[in-house]
């Protein structure tokens, strides 16, 4: 009796080994072959991070704020007539592409989505944020709007030469001198705007002000950083009284990147009865 359930365990064995081979030397061609059935000629999508995703991201206020200025210290920018006439002549007419340095302003004729720029679009922008600073109580209701004949717009973008990731977009917008602009009351002289938001960063403007005593700096500077998105400005305690070609203005700080600090000034030239808000320079 033994030997017959041996022999029958035996028989059945055989065929189990010979199964086992089988799987062992065929099985992984044949689960190989499946899979390429399953993946070969067929699309797939995938969500995938990409190297440039993280080129143009959000900056903060504060620090666009402070790119700008480093930007435009680098440079001398058309301010105002006043102004002008303080400098030397070489330095009046110098080319932004040819400034260079830590921080750089460089001609852009593209917009942040890669497409073609118009001055129209900018001169359109800036009368919106020109709008929007009167009914904040900034601008006078006096000032006119721009017009496309009379204005010239340039676009720009400020850039931290190390890590040109942190740029910022903005539009020079100035007067254009000419005999149909020979009457400056209530014009906007120059703009510095940024082209994403359409927020005023600068400007120079004649206003129909008889004088300081009718400018509240404070009142201005708390607005303009509401508006911007700002924190909250610091009066800048050591203000040298020579560093203005007018006696009449104030200035304040705002943080900036890595503890780096932004000064605005409010001011106004008398005589010609023009009211300014610039980043320091």
């Amino acid at each position: 009796m033994k030997t017959d359930n041996r022999k029958k365990i035996s028989l059945l064995l055989i065929p189990l080994a010979v199964l086992i081979t089988g799987l062992a030397v065929w099985g992984p061609e044949k689960l190989a072959r499946y899979r390429d059935r399953q993946i070969l000629d067929r699309i797939r999508s995938q969500a995938a991070e990409t190297g440039t995703a993280g080129y143009r991201y959000a900056l903060s206020s504060n620090d666009k704020l402070y790119i700008l200025s480093k930007c435009l210290n680098n440079q001398i920018l058309p301010e105002s007539d006043q102004n002008a006439m303080t400098r030397p002549e070489e330095n009046r007419n110098l080319d932004y592409q040819e400034l260079t340095g830590t921080y750089a302003m460089v001609v852009n004729r593209k917009d942040a989505n890669g497409q073609e720029v118009k001055e129209e679009d900018g001169i359109e922008l800036c009368n919106q944020g020109i709008q929007e600073l009167k009914e904040i109580g900034i601008l006078p209701e006096s000032v006119r709007e721009l017009t496309e004949w009379s204005y010239s717009a340039v676009l720009y973008s400020a850039i931290d030469v190390p890590e040109p990731r942190n740029n910022v977009l903005v539009w020079k917008i100035s007067l254009d001198t000419g005999k149909e602009t020979a009457d400056r009351s209530g014009r906007i002289l120059d703009v510095c705007m940024d082209a994403d938001t359409g927020r005023i960063y600068e400007f120079y403007v004649r206003t129909d002000l008889s004088g300081w005593q009718e400018v509240d700096p404070d009142a201005i500077i708390k607005a303009w950083a509401a508006y911007m998105g700002l924190e909250e400005p610091a009066e800048y305690q050591e203000a040298n009284p020579l560093s203005e070609t007018t006696p009449y203005f104030k200035k304040y700080t705002f943080s900036g990147m890595e503890s780096g600090v932004t000064v605005v000034t409010v001011g106004f030239y008398e005589g010609i009865n023009e009211l300014f808000l610039k980043i320091s320079r």
